[in-house]
């Protein structure tokens, strides 16, 4: 390997010690305050773009805990991105891969950070909708129902949505929650619990590659899970289409012949 250049060793250096400050001295020549001033500089912008991508995370937390994790982040994680509002994924990453759990760390801590960070990402998220052949009013039973590519969705062994400094639970639900995180075409993030009747139903609307109508996904629906009402489970679910129609988790339908 080519040595690095005097300019670049003193970058690594430099940046080796803005990351761990107490246990890597600073590059020969640099004036201490000059580098107090860099060091609380990367740290407070780092906590503050972090604590307000997972308000709730930080909330649970000391001031103290919470700064000794934003430093093990910095210390620990090689970022393989040079976006700034990349970043909080990559802090994610570290709490799954390579943070030390502590005794005194909640149960739920990667699942709340996961929770809160996806309302970012979809922000920032560069997809989008092709309604090209979509009729954003189409009868959601007669049509093919068309999911929103601005909707994701995740299943959850505790109920991160409802957690708070009120509300911590200590174990996990006896069945996971499902939650659907939306974007509307004005950029508006909402979250949406689904049932297990309507996660299942919307996953079948993402997998119709047969191009199903809605009431065919909702008799094949009916019957998987032998409800006995075929008719009003049908009526049900067309109000739950609806639903999704509004929240734009939905856009619209094809028509059944179109296959594309």
């Amino acid at each position: 390997m080519a040595k690095r250049a005097a300019f670049q060793e003193k970058q690594y250096a430099f940046a080796a010690h803005i990351r761990d400050p107490e246990h890597v001295p600073a590059p020969e020549g640099v004036e201490d305050r000059r580098m107090a001033i860099y060091r609380e500089l990367f740290f407070n912008n780092l906590r503050s773009l972090l604590s307000s991508t997972f308000p709730v995370l930080k909330k649970l937390h000391s001031d103290e805990k919470w700064r000794r994790m934003v430093r093990q982040f910095m210390q620990k994680h090689e970022s393989h991105t040079p976006y700034f509002l990349r970043l909080p994924e990559e802090f994610l990453n570290f709490l799954r891969d390579e943070y030390e759990t502590q005794d005194d760390d909640y149960a739920f801590l990667l699942e709340l950070a996961h929770y809160e960070y996806i309302e970012l990402a979809l922000s920032i998220s560069t997809d989008a909708n092709d309604m090209t052949g979509v009729d954003s009013d189409g009868d959601l039973l007669k049509g093919v129902p068309v999911k929103s590519v601005l909707t994701w969705v995740y299943a959850y062994e505790y109920p991160v949505h409802r957690i708070s400094a009120e509300y911590l639970p200590d174990s996990p639900l006896e069945q996971p929650v499902n939650l659907a995180v939306y974007r509307r075409a004005n950029d508006e993030v909402g979250f949406l619990e689904l049932n297990p009747m309507s996660a299942n139903l919307l996953h079948l609307v993402e997998d119709n590659s047969a191009a199903d109508s809605g009431e065919v996904l909702l008799r094949k629906l009916a019957a998987d899970t032998n409800y006995a009402d075929v008719d009003a489970f049908v009526e049900h679910g067309a109000t739950t289409l609806e639903e999704m129609r509004g929240l734009e988790i939905l856009t619209g339908t094809r028509t059944v012949s179109d296959r594309s």
